[in-house]
């Protein structure tokens, strides 16, 4: 209802009447124009522009949309993760997950190098791997800076990029950027379809059921810890065995 486009072409008025009504939504569906231009200090004549910009006939269509905007809010539920997360670590019981997870493990343990990308909630986790990989004696960088220039040849390293829908552009790009000078490239999605595990050398995922709370991607971030946990102290394992 309230997108960016619309947001940005609001007046100094109506840039207030856009905030009483953000702060006073429950209230504002059961208001009368008058009572809202007394409570805002604006003419109804504001208000009568402010719904056409929303694309409404008038105050009383506004309200109805605003309804509605309010009844799919409080029709959203939080499930509780316990019935995914105990599918999840059912599957990492299975021989072929553990292979995975070895192997992957094994690529890390002969890099000289070790990177991590993400952005977002992946991002906070890659910079989260990046410490307890070097923790465990594998000294690893999370690169924050999208725009770094790379010009040094990355033969040698290995880059471990985190995405759950594995789809997204900015980590793309990084890894398009990362592979052009010989890095490559592991990485942790959801998904083995998605196009960041196609583009990858390895991928490690993980199959929980996705899930969104407006437009935020909530889906647990749990599985990518535990492989993150489990792949470092491999890592950590080989090499204590190679000294």
């Amino acid at each position: 209802m309230f997108t960016n486009e619309i947001i940005a072409t609001f007046n100094e008025l109506e840039m207030l009447l856009y905030k009483y009504i953000m702060q006073n939504k429950e209230k504002v569906v059961y208001m009368r124009i008058r009572d809202l231009a007394d409570e805002t200090h604006v003419s109804t004549s504001t208000i009568m522009r402010f719904c056409r910009k929303l694309n409404c006939e008038g105050f009383s269509e506004f309200k109805v949309k605003l309804k509605l905007l309010l009844d799919e809010k409080s029709d959203i539920t939080i499930k509780s993760g316990q019935h995914v997360l105990a599918e999840f670590f059912e599957r990492t019981q299975n021989e072929k997950f553990t292979s995975k997870l070895e192997d992957a493990a094994e690529a890390i343990s002969k890099a000289n190098h070790v990177f991590f990308v993400g952005i977002g909630s992946s991002g906070i986790l890659a910079e989260y791997g990046a410490r307890y990989f070097s923790s465990l004696g594998k000294f690893s960088t999370y690169l924050k800076d999208w725009y770094m220039p790379i010009h040094a040849n990355l033969n040698n390293s290995i880059t471990i990029a985190l995405s759950v829908s594995g789809e997204n552009e900015f980590t793309i790009s990084h890894i398009h950027k990362l592979k052009e000078n010989s890095s490559k490239i592991l990485s942790i999605t959801n998904n083995g379809q998605s196009t960041i595990a196609k583009i990858s050398d390895k991928n490690v995922s993980y199959y929980v059921t996705e899930e969104f709370f407006d437009k935020s991607n909530i889906t647990t971030q749990i599985p990518v810890i535990f492989i993150l946990e489990e792949m470092a102290r491999m890592v950590y394992e080989k090499s204590r065995k190679n000294d």
